[in-house]
């Protein structure tokens, strides 16, 4: 490679601070060291902690100049302002000072690399600098074992050493390393402070970029000084020239911001096709489908913030545009809709990260998101429905009518029978029970029995299958139905003998006069019930509001659940508390969509 190609440096590397003065976004942490620096109050041990690219290792590289700088007349002591001149400034920069000594823990993580590294040449004298400083970048990836070796020497160490820690995992840290070190949390830059940072460089490098290309590149750094430096030089590469808004985002693989927008716009009013096409011009000219959902999530959660802070409108990431329109939405869009829609985008994310066809699974996405956009929120379908109930609007009908869709009204089937009850209601004369039978006074306990034994078999078939046309202990009359097991009769006989101590019980069967079975009886009953809850006013509205609704089970409602009825209206016949109230299905959109 031959021309001024070779001494080409990345932005990153070129515009590394060397000076305190040179670190931004750092205010807190500057101002600490150069008091403890002035007050020859430097501490044994430091940890820097923070993000990528905040300058924890620029900052520890700082430090050690600081500490060995002895000014351009070679007279000078520790100082937050190294000369950048001296022998050893200049030997710490380039990464040759034989005293100050760099240690990736993230390949030399075990007690044999601390020996080799540290503790072997920790108590020499240094060779020709005034400290002895011991760099560990990434030092939560050392193993228990090499943060015990270390341990002793990092509480005494000689007075010539100095240890400087660099991690963006602090938590990972021993709490025993931590109690011996002066720790600073290094911040994000704020994007005011980056976008200055990257106009500067800009203009150090003759490169033209548009404002909100830097407002672009400062977003997707997230705060980190080197991410958005090493960005700022892809850009302008990328921009030849002038480099605008329109090539940074084709850059990053980003939606424009607007497009975006109007897409989250579609989606709010449940323009399916609409939002549909957009999402393809947008997938066309370049933008990623991952990435535009991750921006729709980004300004949801963007709006919410508006809503419950409204000063942060003031991001100078964001252009004034996208600002009024940001306001807008925020002021009309209930919280619930936006809650919904960052749960359901979350989750969106993750199948189209993980679908073979990331843009198919986009499309999925888009469509659920505005099936779902124009629901009513639970408060205001709840208003709905009572005010449709005080309006009348669902009155149930008069005794004796049958209900709207229902047809006539079922014959009453009468319960299953129970100690010597006829179909008809008379009662049954029975004779007296021998003592062994006093247990079971009627045909009740006898299922009771069954389903006490565990005899699944047999109690299903008894529900389904035995009219009973009478019954006194000891004895059983039935009627079979016409699916019934032949060998029912005996089968009972035999289990009721077995189980009752050897009393034997006769079981017999006629052609004739039995009542309904238990399963017949219990399915008239549901089937009553249902059809009461269907003529309940609230059931009606709820109904009325989802056409799709079905009722998949009915309770029993507790006297505190009652819903409140309109107040001097007579509600006695339909009273929640007292009857059943239908449990509704949950409405799926998708179900009458044509």
């Amino acid at each position: 490679m031959t021309g001024s190609g070779q001494n080409y440096q990345v932005l990153a590397r070129k515009y590394r601070p060397e000076t305190f003065a040179d670190l931004v976004g750092q205010d807190a942490m500057v101002r600490t060291l150069k008091n403890a620096f002035a007050a020859d109050r430097i501490a044994q041990a430091f940890i820097m902690t923070g993000i990528r690219g905040t300058g924890k290792t620029t900052t520890a590289r700082i430090i050690a100049k600081g500490l060995n700088c002895i000014g351009p007349d070679g007279q000078g002591g520790p100082t937050t302002e190294p000369c950048g001149t001296c022998e050893h400034c200049v030997a710490i920069s380039e990464g040759r000072h034989v005293d100050v000594i760099e240690m990736d823990a993230a390949s030399h993580t075990g007690v044999g690399d601390i020996r080799d590294s540290v503790l072997d040449s920790v108590h020499y004298a240094p060779s020709s600098a005034r400290y002895k400083v011991f760099i560990i970048d990434e030092v939560h990836m050392l193993s228990n074992s090499a943060f015990n070796a270390l341990l002793k020497t990092l509480e005494e160490p000689p007075a010539h050493v100095k240890f400087i820690f660099a991690t963006t995992e602090i938590r990972k840290v021993p709490v025993t390393v931590l109690s011996r070190c002066q720790r600073f949390d290094l911040r994000r830059i704020e994007p005011e402070v980056m976008i200055a940072l990257l106009r500067r460089i800009a203009g150090g490098e003759g490169a033209q970029i548009a404002d909100d290309a830097l407002a672009l590149i400062t977003r997707a750094a997230e705060g980190s000084a080197r991410d958005a430096t090493s960005l700022l030089d892809q850009a302008i590469s990328h921009g030849a020239g002038e480099t605008t808004a329109v090539q940074v985002r084709a850059m990053l693989g980003l939606a424009d911001r607007g497009r975006v927008l109007d897409l989250f716009d579609m989606i709010l009013r449940g323009a399916a096709a609409e939002a549909l096409a957009e999402l393809q011009a947008q997938y066309a000219d370049g933008a990623d489908p991952l990435s535009v959902l991750r921006d729709l999530a980004e300004i949801t959660h963007w709006i919410s913030i508006l809503k419950i802070t409204p000063e942060a409108i003031e991001d100078p990431t964001v252009g004034p545009d996208e600002a009024t329109r940001g306001k807008d939405f925020a002021e009309n869009l209930p919280m619930r809709v936006l809650t919904r829609l960052w749960q359901m985008l979350l989750k969106s994310i993750e199948e189209v990260s993980a679908a073979p066809n990331a843009m198919m699974a986009a499309e999925m996405a888009i469509i659920r998101l505005t099936h779902v956009a124009d629901l009513p929120d639970p408060d205001a379908l709840i208003r709905k429905v009572q005010a449709s109930i005080k309006a009348g609007e669902f009155a149930p009908p008069m005794a004796g009518t049958p209900a709207s869709g229902q047809g006539a009204p079922r014959a009453a089937i009468p319960a299953p029978a129970r100690g010597g009850i006829r179909q008809d209601g008379a009662a049954l004369a029975l004779a007296v029970s021998p003592d062994a039978f006093a247990a079971y006074p009627d045909f009740q306990a006898v299922i009771e029995l069954i389903r006490r034994m565990r005899d699944m078999r047999l109690l299903l078939e008894v529900e389904d299958h035995l009219r009973l046309v009478r019954y006194q202990p000891g004895r059983i009359e039935f009627q079979p139905t016409p699916q019934a097991p032949v060998d029912l009769a005996q089968r009972l006989g035999e289990r009721l003998r077995g189980w009752t101590g050897g009393q034997r019980w006769a079981v017999s069967v006629v052609n004739e006069g039995g009542q309904p079975t238990i399963a017949e009886a219990r399915a008239a009953e549901q089937a009553a019930t249902r059809e009461r809850a269907m003529l309940n006013p609230v059931a009606l509205a709820i109904f009325a509001a989802f056409p799709g609704a079905k009722i998949t089970e009915i309770r029993k409602a507790p006297v505190a659940a009652a819903v409140e009825m309109p107040v001097g209206e007579d509600t006695s016949p339909h009273d929640l508390t007292d009857g059943p109230v239908a449990e509704v299905e949950e409405w799926d959109p998708f179900e009458d969509e044509e």
